[in-house]
């Protein structure tokens, strides 16, 4: 059995989306922690120098974003579906709206409180990497993630508002740990203070039912022990994929994947798989040899090379 195995750290927002899903769908998966600023020397080897939080990595094939990596995770193992009633273009839609549009305020609100109790370095570091932590900087426009804040929860308890008890109606969706995730930040770090701030009281109940799913039941695994797995596995080939991508870029081409908005570190690769949602390049390091790297194409901006 191909064992799941998430490189992840306890804050990180993102990961506690993954983390959710694989508690959605019950699968065995295996625990990786990793630094939450750089460096992360064990972590870089599998991901051509892609620094986000979380990955996960299947043998030797590598997913990078939680919107590829639940897409992925629901083709392996389709049941319960994250995109219910074949709502993937819906969900994918709400994920990315929670992630542009109630993140940022989420963490302004969050720096504006309790910003001055993080850690320097980590302020510094998120910092250059285009997240605001620092306390005074985020007290400074705190009006404005507020309002911004608010407008956006206030379209989630609107969503709600009707009683349904996810954001799609009966069964849970990514939409729902999506949209969740920042409030889980804001609950488990800031606690009552943002509740109040942001008017979140309407979504206690819809909340309580996505922290019931739980993270079902992870095992944990060292750094070293995934490197050995990927370095002992064969990537996918891709055998009998086009490879072409909607801008042109040809099948076994050397291309830049970077990040559009944060963390735009660029991964250097060989084109091996492309279609109008993802792509995958090849690369190459000396711990684990050849490595399957996964990007959505949402998201990303990808160059020659």
């Amino acid at each position: 059995m191909v064992e799941i195995i998430l490189h992840h750290y306890g804050i990180s927002l993102f990961s506690e989306r993954v983390r959710l899903a694989l508690g959605l769908k019950g699968v065995p998966w295996r625990s990786v922690d990793i630094p939450a600023m750089m460096p992360k020397p064990d972590l870089l080897p599998l991901t051509g120098g892609y620094r986000r939080t979380p990955v996960m990595q299947i043998g030797a094939d590598v997913y990078c974003d939680t919107l590829l990596i639940l897409e992925e995770l629901d083709r392996r193992h389709p049941a319960p579906s994250l995109y219910p009633g074949n709502s993937h273009g819906m969900v994918k839609a709400l994920a990315w709206w929670a992630d542009r549009f109630v993140f940022p305020p989420s963490l302004g609100v969050l720096a504006a409180v309790i910003g001055r109790e993080i850690p320097a370095d980590f302020v510094a570091e998120r910092k250059d990497f285009g997240f605001p932590l620092d306390a005074d900087e985020a007290a400074s426009v705190l009006y404005r993630h507020l309002q911004q804040g608010t407008a956006h929860f206030g379209w989630l308890s609107e969503m709600l508002g009707d009683g349904r008890p996810y954001l799609l109606g009966r069964d849970v969706s990514a939409a729902d740990l999506a949209a969740y995730c920042p409030l889980w930040l804001l609950k488990t770090r800031v606690g009552a203070k943002a509740e109040a701030m942001l008017g979140l009281a309407p979504l206690n109940g819809w909340y309580d039912r996505i922290t019931a799913i739980g993270h079902g039941s992870p095992q944990e695994m060292s750094a070293e022990e995934a490197l050995a797995v990927a370095r002992e596995t064969v990537p996918d080939d891709f055998t009998g994929h086009s490879g072409n991508d909607p801008s042109g870029l040809a099948r076994r081409q050397e291309v830049i994947v970077r990040a559009d908005d944060t963390g735009r570190d660029p991964v250097r690769g060989r084109l091996i798989a492309a279609d109008g949602q993802r792509l995958v390049i090849r690369c190459e390091h000396p711990r684990v040899g050849e490595v399957n790297i996964h990007f959505p194409s949402a998201g990303f901006d990808v160059t020659p090379a």
